[in-house]
């Protein structure tokens, strides 16, 4: 169900929006529904994988012991 919305703006905006709607094949109250969803959805989950590839390359030995990196790491406070 739609429901109707009264809106307040500026009327070179208004006609600014009405030739951007044409353009677009569409209307001005598509257009505001649309940016109205944008606004409203929910944020996209981080990930693993895009928490990993944020943390780019790295300059670990492939040959390390991880494990002994780990304690001579946290032996020194890093």
């Amino acid at each position: 169900m739609k429901s109707r919305l009264n809106l307040t703006i500026e009327d070179s905006l208004l006609t600014s929006m009405k030739k951007y709607a044409e353009k677009k094949n569409t209307s001005v109250s598509n257009l505001v529904e649309a940016y109205f969803k944008n606004l409203t959805k929910p944020a996209k989950r981080e990930t693993f994988m895009d928490m990993v590839e944020k943390l780019g390359p790295h300059n670990i030995d492939p040959k390390a012991d991880l494990k002994e990196l780990y304690y001579q790491n946290k032996k020194h406070g890093l």
